[in-house]
């Protein structure tokens, strides 16, 4: 079986398991459902014959393959969960051989990106679900990468340390990383979508959470007295910016994001994601919520609204300006697999940016994926198979 089948096989086995995160769980791992994935892969390392390390009780696979012919080692790292925006139960993937652009699901004209995999092979899902390209494309290539090099044992390669997470979807990829399991200083998070385009910049990101206690009475004596706590919401929400939400922003542009609201005449509950490039704004992003905030109590005469502000990660442009040679390498490793490179910012979150704070500098790299978090996710094959080869030259010491 030739690399490609051989890739397309093991990511059609993985994305047929269901490993959503919950970001309300309140556990780590957030769902137990991601074990299954991590079990399996658990098997097929050691299958390999690899040292692995697995951190069962927070659902952490590390593995180790030892270097031939060099003195230095590498990581990798991608993600097990997939989005709770969603559903990943029954994942059916459906293969179309040389796309034509005539698709029920991947219609050009909806996703005009689509004209550029004419003649590509394609797997999309059933439109019911989303397919798990993220982050299963970067585990598959990783797999595989691994795979070629055992099987292969006269191609001389670095020291591989390679890191499964859970949970990376609700922003919680790093919270037991243990980083004196995994055997390398430098590293890549393989999580990224279209074939070429390089990642080291992200946003500085934070959670605000709203709260609001209405006063609810009847509606027949309401008059005067009643505070729909739904209504001061919409209110607050009023404040935000109409034209720094994600539909209306792109490139380095930050945003607001009402990312969930839950709400009756009593109570009101509301998430925001605050997202900057600038650090300098971001905290600017932060002080307007809290000023919004001050505005509605000042409009009602009480402290009906609450707010509480929580940094989630921070732009790991800080922490790689001194580690460009990974840049570099990367960006060879492309031109390499027959791409060109572009450095573009990441428009969310990677485990990169956490992992760079604590001293692993780690840019991202992409898988090939597309449409993420939603029924209309695809990955190209040619592009996979691209990602695979770009990152079996990273390993490698020539």
């Amino acid at each position: 079986m030739d690399k490609q089948s051989s890739l397309v096989e093991r990511f059609l086995r993985y994305v047929k398991i269901d490993t959503q995160s919950d970001e309300e769980s309140g556990r780590h791992p957030s769902t137990d459902k991601q074990r299954d994935l991590a079990d399996l892969l658990v098997t097929e390392l050691k299958d390999l014959g690899l040292d692995v390390d697995y951190d069962e009780k927070n659902c952490y696979v590390y593995a180790y393959l030892p270097p031939n012919g060099s003195d230095t080692d590498l990581g990798f790292i991608s993600h097990m969960d997939t989005s709770p925006a969603v559903s990943g139960k029954d994942v059916k993937p459906h293969f179309i051989h040389s796309y034509d652009g005539k698709d029920d699901i991947l219609d050009p004209a909806d996703f005009p990106e689509l004209k550029e995999h004419i003649g590509e092979d394609l797997i999309r899902t059933d439109g019911t679900t989303l397919l798990g390209a993220d982050d299963k494309a970067g585990i598959a290539e990783i797999m595989e990468m691994l795979s070629f090099f055992k099987s292969n044992p006269d191609v001389t390669h670095h020291g591989i340390a390679v890191a499964f997470t859970p949970d990376e979807e609700i922003g919680e990829g790093t919270a037991n990383f243990d980083l004196s399991r995994f055997h390398a200083t430098q590293a890549y998070t393989v999580d990224g979508g279209k074939f070429g385009i390089l990642e080291y910049e992200c946003f500085n990101a934070a959670m605000a959470t709203v709260e609001i206690k209405g006063k609810c009475v009847h509606t027949g004596s309401a008059k005067g007295i009643m505070i729909n706590a739904s209504l001061v919401a919409n209110e607050f929400i009023n404040l935000m910016p109409e034209d720094e939400t994600p539909e209306t922003t792109e490139g380095y542009e930050g945003f607001y994001y009402l990312d969930s609201i839950r709400s009756d005449c009593e109570n009101a509950k509301m998430q925001f994601l605050i997202r900057d490039h600038d650090l300098e704004r971001f905290e600017a992003r932060k002080e307007f919520m809290k000023d919004a905030a001050f505005t509605i109590n000042e409009r009602y005469g009480s402290e009906l609204l609450s707010i509480s502000i929580e940094d989630q990660y921070p732009n790991m442009a800080m922490y790689l300006k001194d580690h460009m040679d990974l840049i570099e390498r990367a960006q060879e490793a492309i031109r390499h697999a027959g791409g060109i490179p572009s450095v573009e910012p990441i428009r969310g979150g990677t485990d990169g940016a956490i992992l760079s704070s604590r001293g692993l500098p780690c840019p991202n790299l992409p898988t090939g994926g597309y449409n993420y978090h939603s029924r209309y996710e695809y990955a190209s094959v040619p592009e996979m198979q691209k990602t695979l080869e770009t990152i079996i030259k990273l390993a490698r010491p020539d």
